[in-house]
C-alpha cells in the first residue's frame, strides 16, 4: 500500500480521490508520521476528502493533522513535501505545495475566508477563495498562517508566527520574509536543504 495512516484518524469523508503520479512504493505517503517533537499524539487527526489529493512522490504529514479538501478542489504535494504535526489545511479551490517544502507545526494553510466579504461603500464582493501556490524548497516555520492568494518563490524562509496573504514572487528567491502581514526581512537567506536531504530521508522515508 502506498498510503499509510499512523494512529487514530477520523475519516469525515473519503468520497474524493488520491492521485499518485510517482512510482508506487510502500508507505511513500504517510499521514500521522512521528518525525517531530513531541513524540506523543493527541489522537485528533481528521481527514475530509471530497476533492482530489495529488502526490508527485514521497510526502509526509505529521501527527494530529486536520486536512479538508472540498468537492471540486485540488490539493497537490510535491516530492518530499511535508506538513508538521498539528497543521491545518483547508482547500476549497486549489493549494499547491512545491517539492521539499516543509510547513512547520501548528501552521495553517487555508485558501478561503469562508464567509462573504464586501466593500461597504461599493457593495462589491471580495473573492471568497483564491489559489495558494507555494514554491519548492520553502522552509516555513511553526505557527505560520498561509491564506488565500498566497504565492511564494522557490528557496525562501518564512519566520514563525507570520501571516502570508499575497503574492511574494516579486521578492525573488533566497529571502527571509515574516511578520503580520509578512514582508521582506533579509536577502541572501536560505535553508541548506542540500546538507539536510539525507538526514530528512532517513527520518521520514519508511522502508520495507
Amino acid at each position: 500500500m502506498p498510503v499509510f495512516f499512523y494512529g487514530k484518524v477520523k475519516f469525515t469523508s473519503i468520497d474524493g480521490c488520491i492521485d499518485i503520479r510517482g512510482n508506487i512504493k510502500t508507505a511513500m505517503i504517510g499521514f500521522g508520521q512521528n518525525f517531530d517533537f513531541p513524540t506523543t499524539s493527541g489522537g485528533t487527526a481528521e481527514l475530509l476528502l471530497e476533492g482530489k489529493l495529488i502526490f508527485e512522490d514521497y510526502a509526509h504529514i505529521g501527527k494530529d493533522f486536520a486536512i479538508s479538501v472540498k468537492k471540486g478542489a485540488v490539493c497537490k504535494f510535491g516530492y518530499m513535501s511535508c506538513l508538521g504535526s498539528r497543521v491545518k489545511l483547508v482547500c476549497t479551490e486549489s493549494i499547491e505545495i512545491g517539492e521539499w517544502t516543509g510547513i512547520g507545526y501548528e501552521s495553517q494553510v487555508i485558501d478561503t475566508n469562508s464567509h462573504p466579504m464586501k466593500n461597504s461603500l461599493t457593495n462589491e464582493y471580495y473573492p471568497t477563495s483564491l489559489p495558494i501556490k507555494l514554491g519548492s524548497y520553502n522552509a516555513i516555520s511553526n505557527r505560520v498562517t498561509i491564506m488565500q492568494g498566497c504565492e511564494t518563490p522557490d528557496n525562501i524562509v518564512i519566520a514563525s508566527n507570520s501571516l502570508c496573504n499575497k503574492n511574494y514572487r516579486n521578492l525573488g528567491t533566497q529571502v527571509l520574509i515574516g511578520g503580520i502581514p509578512a514582508k521582506l526581512l533579509k536577502n541572501d537567506f536560505i535553508r541548506d536543504f542540500e546538507n539536510e536531504k539525507e538526514l530528512l530521508k532517513k527520518y521520514k522515508v519508511i522502508n520495507f
